[in-house]
């Protein structure tokens, strides 16, 4: 059966072909960081080759060369991703097919499914990135992709760009209020307001080990680790130890949690007692990182939902943090933990045969020293009174790591003076952890609360000491105390500091600091206000309205969209109103006049036909028809009036008394 034939069937037109091209470049953009070098490359070729076919007439490919681009295609996704499945893959091949779709893009029909392909795409953006500067720019890909599609469906195409810009941005505009009711009523679902269960995204963060350079690498970011805000006065720098993983086993270079992880069960119990009753009460907004730790200051005493506490006292979620997560805290500040078990001895004191005097320094301090705290001063005052340095860029270290770095090197970062400190520890028979996490942090006092970045990541030591169980000891502030008392960047040399505080003092520098500070106060507002605007957030938010279950929830809902739709209906109709031509009002007005009388005009009746039938039925009112009828065809049908045409139309049809 022979298909019939549709104006979406025709061939596309070179403006058609780029405005195609714009949008689809546009929608490609912010995914070109996120994708191998071969699909741009090959999405390029594929545009060129479109447009070329438009502008110089070049032949498309055939089918069996699609073919073949598609079997290529999706072969280098699978070599490149080792699946075509998850984010990062099924993104990957839909922008390669999407490039490979505008070789057979011949005709209207075809370039709608092109733009439509173009908002899916939009819509994977966000699962990379939530940021502000992000959805502004989908926002002005929606506006291209939409006056695309405006040009496509009107029928006499080519109205300028700059009209179907402004055709397209009010029709998202119209959108907005309707977008966000459901966004505050819509019911919410747990996890990521845009995400893949199997999402590895987030930023770079801790790991569950620790090796030479593994925390000086994050200490060049500055990156959003968590911003805190404090319930009241914030405790000092030197007390802001934030807790991550702790690692107790090594094999003489690398640390890591432990071998067997069934031996550090889930704590039912805080493992630990206060020493006053001082606490802090804080929020934490967590950026995700793909891992289970939450950060907490020090001994956390409450658990926030979702995550449990863990036998080496730091809380750890139930599931990975794959989005932004808000939670509050409780936490002692001076505490004693509980007894050392004997399996948490033995592992505790764990040391493999490498770094020999490393091993032999602890021994000889434990044979010279009365108790274990004088062997923990006389490590520290080794550290502070030895030309020790503290560095970013630390020498490379092999073999016996730790003795190269105590006794040959002695350049390092945190993770080499806590790892040197624990192996002396151990070798003395006094059992010790290395401690990771967070250090610090950079105060925003535009919006009261603490910046804790990448670069603030830090490394520190707890030791068991009968009576007092586990305390913390940090053997940098032994060498860099600046570090701990006033943030990493009070320390290095200004090539080492954070790119986004490196603009030195005077005005220009204090007019950065206080602008970049905005702006994160800016992001902060996002994150707390929409990012992390779960099913907690709408049920407290619903219930400050009155609306404590879903049902109510639904009604609102329902009749809210239905308030926006018909004051959006109401609108316009007011305004198709305001825009009706004058003169085709008046002359309704006479022809209503007639219908009184019982002369209707009919449907298919033009005026000079209807006003020489009234006249002939009303041959009493045969000028005032005739001058009504003239008036009307030479304001609606002549290429110019004047305004005082309509005032003697209006005054005909005023006084007109069929």
């Amino acid at each position: 059966m022979k298909r019939r034939f549709s104006p979406d069937d025709l061939p596309l037109d070179r403006r058609a072909v780029n405005l195609l091209m714009l949008a689809t470049g546009a929608t490609m953009l912010p995914h070109l960081p996120h994708l191998p070098p071969f699909i741009p490359l090959f999405c390029i070729v594929f545009a060129l080759w479109r447009w070329m076919s438009a502008h110089y007439a070049w032949a498309l490919p055939g089918t069996a060369v699609r073919t073949l681009f598609t079997l290529a295609a999706l072969s280098g996704v699978i070599l490149g991703f080792g699946t075509v499945f998850g984010r990062d893959a099924g993104t990957g091949l839909l922008v390669i097919m999407l490039g490979l779709k505008l070789l057979e893009t011949r005709c209207y029909r075809d370039a709608v499914v092109v733009l439509f392909l173009d908002y899916f795409l939009c819509v994977a953006v966000v699962l990379y990135s939530q940021s502000i500067p992000t959805l502004l720019y989908l926002a002005l890909v929606l506006v291209v992709i939409t006056a695309a599609m405006i040009e496509l469906n009107q029928p006499a195409r080519g109205a300028p760009l700059r009209t179907l810009l402004q055709r397209s941005g009010a029709l998202l505009l119209q959108a907005i209020p309707l977008t966000l009711l459901l966004f505050v009523l819509f019911p919410r679902l747990p996890g990521p307001l845009w995400g893949l269960p199997q999402d590895g995204g987030g930023t770079a963060g801790l790991n569950d080990s620790m090796s030479p350079g593994s925390i000086t690498h994050l200490s060049r970011s500055d990156e959003i680790a968590f911003r805190v805000g404090f319930s009241s006065a914030p405790p000092p720098s030197q007390m802001l130890y934030w807790r991550g993983p702790v690692l107790w086993y090594t094999d003489g270079r690398n640390w890591s949690v432990d071998r067997d992880r069934t031996v550090t069960p889930p704590a039912a119990v805080p493992g630990f007692v206060p020493l006053d009753d001082e606490t802090v009460e804080y929020t934490v907004t967590l950026e995700p990182h793909s891992r289970g730790w939450m950060y907490a200051l020090d001994l956390p005493l409450s658990v926030p939902p979702g995550a449990h506490r863990t036998r080496d006292l730091f809380l750890f979620a139930d599931k990975p943090v794959r989005q932004l997560t808000r939670y509050t805290v409780t936490s002692a500040t001076y505490y004693r933990t509980a007894a050392l078990t004997a399996a948490e001895r033995v592992r505790a004191l764990q040391l493999p045969p490498a770094n020999p005097a490393a091993r032999a320094l602890g021994a000889e301090w434990r044979a010279q020293a009365d108790d274990d705290m004088a062997v923990v001063n006389r490590a520290l005052r080794y550290f502070g009174e030895e030309p020790f340095f503290y560095t970013l860029e630390p020498p490379p270290l092999s073999g016996d790591s730790v003795d190269q770095f105590l006794f040959e090197t002695r350049r390092g970062f945190c993770e080499h003076y806590s790892a040197a400190f624990t192996v002396l520890m151990r070798a003395a028979g006094i059992p010790a952890r290395v401690v990771t996490g967070y250090q610090g942090g950079e105060e925003n006092p535009l919006g009261e609360y603490l910046i804790v970045r990448q670069r603030d990541a830090h490394a520190w030591s707890e030791v068991w000491l009968e009576g007092q169980g586990w305390v913390r000891i940090d053997p940098t502030s032994a060498v860099a105390p600046q570090r701990i008392e006033q943030g990493i960047d009070s320390i290095l040399p200004a090539p080492q500091r954070g790119l986004l505080r490196d603009f030195g003092g005077g005005a220009f520098g204090a007019l950065w600091q206080r602008s970049r500070l905005a702006w994160d106060t800016v992001n902060n507002r996002w994150n707390q206000w929409v990012l992390s605007y779960g099913p907690e957030n709408q049920a407290a938010f619903l219930a400050r309205l009155g609306l404590h279950s879903w049902a109510t929830t639904a009604l609102a809902t329902l009749a809210g969209a239905v308030l926006l739709l018909a004051a959006l209906g109401l609108s316009l109709l007011l305004r198709r109103r305001r825009r009706t031509d004058p003169a085709l009002m008046l002359y309704q007005r006479f022809c209503a006049k007639l219908a009184r009388r019982g002369i209707v005009r009919a449907p298919e009746e033009g005026p000079a036909a209807f006003g020489a039938r009234v006249q002939r039925q009303l041959p009493e009112l045969r000028e005032a028809v005739a001058f009504i009828n003239r008036l009307y065809i030479a304001i609606r049908y002549e290429s110019h009036y004047s305004a005082d045409q309509i005032k003697q139309l209006r005054r005909a049809v005023a006084t007109f008394r069929p």
